[in-house]
């Protein structure tokens, strides 16, 4: 059956568009003045000294391992619900991710599972906003300044949240975000890494361009060719018309948020009442800018298992998805890590029960209610 309701629709506006027809019609098409703009405007909205413009969130996450220097002996812990790059960066580097258990409420990384998994080879820790939600950042940042330890928050989610009034990106050592097309803003592919450490800044610039001591802007105004190359560094810009794209829509993530929030409490109000389903849940002093809205189905309650709702909702044109399969059942990590099943209760059950919406900010009052009315008949 053809999709009635896409699982998320990109919401590109008519000056989305001028946008990138005025970067495609500048000289500079790559490491030009919009990556710049871009970048300013971004530390501004967070409130952070520095952002740095990437071409993906994991290549965010893979600079930030290699500015705090995680190399091979040391662990990074992250969460065991959460999408494979997380626990790549650390390995990229050399390293071993260690993974921790996640709170059934929120599918955030569970604090005390932190706790439990520190050894003297922990560096760092990476959480992970799950679906726009903040962690618990009053009390992970206890644990690492305890235990000398970095904090390096997946944004990915969660541009626009906030927890205690500050936004995520701007609380841990650096926050990496993501524009892919589902993302609460999108540049197409691309991504930011944030910090207020100037020398980790610096650090993160260099290598986002093959540590070359200049770029071709630079070299241009100065009328000299020569570089050096003084690390090992990556290609990992961010292009003009990523960039213009980028800003363009930054100008209304407070609309775009706007609409995400009041879309999911349309779905709470209507779903709250059907016996077997469990809304997402909002914790306290947090601002929730549902990227996802992850339902858990309660099979002994509803009726049916959640992979029966789900294709059940599929034949009935809806577009759904699970975030995510804990990492320790996944093939690589099995092989890798070595964990078994039961090592990870909490995800492991929250696995088989959680369900992603479609979610969108141009999505309908009359969208969401057709979700509602099929799940609430779907018994």
């Amino acid at each position: 059956m053809k999709q009635q309701i896409p699982f998320f629709v990109p919401w590109i506006t008519d000056e989305d568009e001028k946008a990138v027809v005025e970067a495609l019609n500048s000289r500079w098409l790559t490491g030009g003045p919009k990556a710049v703009e871009f970048e300013k405007m971004f530390a501004n909205y967070i409130g952070i000294n520095n952002a740095i413009s990437v071409n993906s969130c994991t290549s965010a996450l893979h600079l930030a391992m290699r500015a705090i220097d995680i190399g091979p002996g040391d662990e990074v812990i992250v969460p065991v619900l959460t999408f494979a790059a997380v626990a790549n960066a650390p390995i990229f580097c050399g390293a071993k991710p260690v993974l921790a258990d996640v709170d059934e409420k929120t599918y955030n990384i569970l604090p005390e599972d932190i706790m439990n998994k520190i050894t003297d080879k922990t560096k760092a820790v990476i959480v992970v906003h799950h679906a726009g939600q903040p962690c618990d950042m009053k009390e992970i940042a206890e644990i690492a300044e305890d235990n000398r330890l970095h904090i390096i928050e997946d944004c990915a989610h969660s541009l626009g949240a906030s927890y205690v009034g500050r936004k995520t990106g701007s609380i841990g050592t650096t926050g990496c975000f993501s524009f892919y097309p589902t993302k609460n803003i999108t540049t197409l592919e691309g991504g930011m890494v944030t910090t207020n450490d100037s020398d980790i800044a610096r650090k993160m610039i260099l290598l986002r361009e093959h540590a070359i001591t200049k770029k071709a802007i630079e070299r241009e105004k100065e009328m000299g060719w020569y570089y050096d190359v003084i690390d090992l560094g990556y290609n990992y810009r961010l292009n003009e018309i990523q960039a213009a794209l980028g800003t363009s829509q930054l100008r209304r993530i407070k609309e775009i948020n706007k609409k995400r929030i009041e879309a999911a409490n349309r779905y709470t109000a209507r779903l709250s009442k059907i016996e077997g389903i469990i809304p997402p849940y909002a914790a306290p002093n947090r601002v929730h800018v549902y990227h996802l809205y992850v339902i858990k189905v309660i099979e002994e309650e509803f009726g049916l298992s959640r992979d029966e709702l789900f294709v059940k909702l599929s034949k009935q044109g809806i577009g759904l998805s699970v975030h995510y399969t804990p990492l320790h059942l996944l093939s690589f990590y099995k092989k890798t890590l070595g964990h078994n099943l039961g090592d990870f209760p909490n995800a492991e059950r929250a696995y088989k029960q959680v369900l992603s919406l479609p979610l969108f900010p141009t999505m309908t009052q009359e969208q969401i209610d057709y979700v509602a009315e099929r799940i609430m008949k779907g018994h």
